[in-house]
């Protein structure tokens, strides 16, 4: 049983920060890439950030230079660093696992103005 557990989500003022962490359980045998997606009320989830075994990043066009992704040397743990939050960026973040396609039950980020 493979189980995806965010973390981190909250309430902060535009201009904050946060970070997201995801852990990964159970028995993996295939992992390619790990990586966010974000949704908000009535639009479709989309890309945020994703990283691969080797290191390869890429960052959704709204969040690139803001947003930073990193992985634990070692370990099947994602993180999200969210710099210069936007009103823009509120909405559920989920963690994802490729190439078996695990999500996560998602946590809530919220930005006021």
């Amino acid at each position: 049983q493979v189980q995806l557990a965010e973390s981190g989500g909250g309430s902060v003022q535009a201009g904050g920060s946060l970070r997201l962490s995801c852990a990964v359980s159970g028995m993996i045998f295939s992992i390619n890439v790990m990586g966010w997606y974000r949704q908000a009320p009535g639009k479709q989830r989309e890309l945020v950030a994703t990283i691969t075994p080797g290191g390869s990043i890429r960052y959704g066009d709204s969040v690139k230079g803001r947003f930073s992704i990193s992985k634990e040397k070692g370990k099947n743990t994602v993180h999200l660093q969210m710099n210069n939050l936007k009103v823009e960026d509120t909405g559920v973040y989920y963690c994802n696992l490729k190439p078996t396609d695990y999500w996560g039950q998602g946590t809530q980020v919220t930005v006021s103005s």
